[in-house]
């Protein structure tokens, strides 16, 4: 897959979700991570809760629902994700997030 980052970002270690057609680059600190996520694929993600979560959408689109509401975001949209908060999302082939 060719990534929609530059080779600065794609030289950041991955985490390993095990998720085809996924891949996220990680910059880590002692107190925050920087994720750059991209699909290739339709990505279709159950509901599911973590730590906060603030991102940018880069490229596509993200479907996200919390709270039984469903918001449809775009190039350039953010959205926030309080911790704990129950969501899920469905990203387009091409998408991409800061």
């Amino acid at each position: 897959m060719k990534s929609i980052f530059p080779e600065v970002i794609t030289k950041l270690p991955e985490a390993g979700l095990g998720i085809e057609g996924l891949r996220i680059f990680i910059s880590h600190s002692d107190t925050h991570e920087v994720w750059f996520l991209e699909t290739d694929v339709l990505l279709d993600y159950p509901p599911h809760a973590h730590v906060a979560q603030w991102s940018t959408v880069v490229n596509g689109n993200i479907e996200v629902t919390m709270n039984g509401e469903r918001k449809l975001l775009h190039k350039g949209d953010q959205y926030y994700l309080p911790e704990g908060v129950e969501h899920s999302v469905k990203m387009s082939a091409g998408y991409a997030e800061v």
